[in-house]
């Protein structure tokens, strides 16, 4: 017994870094999937005015509204909105959000969202 004596702390010394790395990636993962939740409601609420609106800038700016004021410069916002009514107008949102940046400087990741409604007006 006298020759394990603080082999516990060697052990938890050892194992300590991997799991904050793997406690960090969880908690990175959860974020990502919270900013695609918003860039879908984001998307969602621009094709919402696209719909009623001729003027696809009042569409994007309804996007950047929806979003939270970290992510707005970074987002690209595409808008189809034709003049036909019963067509339908499409709005893709687009932004490369960086998983793991305290860590590795970053890991890219593209995350988009699409929405579609027929025009009413």
């Amino acid at each position: 017994m006298a020759t394990e004596r603080g082999s516990a702390s060697v052990e938890f010394a050892l194992v300590l870094p991997v799991l904050l790395l793997v406690l960090t990636a969880v908690v990175e993962v959860a974020v990502a999937g919270r900013v695609q939740l918003e860039l879908i409601g984001a998307a969602r609420q621009g094709a919402r005015v696209a719909a009623i609106h001729p003027d696809p800038v009042q569409a994007v700016e309804a996007v950047h509204q929806a979003l939270d004021d970290g992510l707005e410069p970074n987002v690209i916002v595409t808008v189809e909105r034709p003049a036909i009514v019963g067509r339908q107008a499409i709005v893709e949102v687009e932004l490369r959000y960086r998983v793991l940046a305290p860590l590795f400087g970053g890991v890219p990741l593209r995350l988009s969202a699409r929405s579609v409604m027929r025009v009413e007006r």
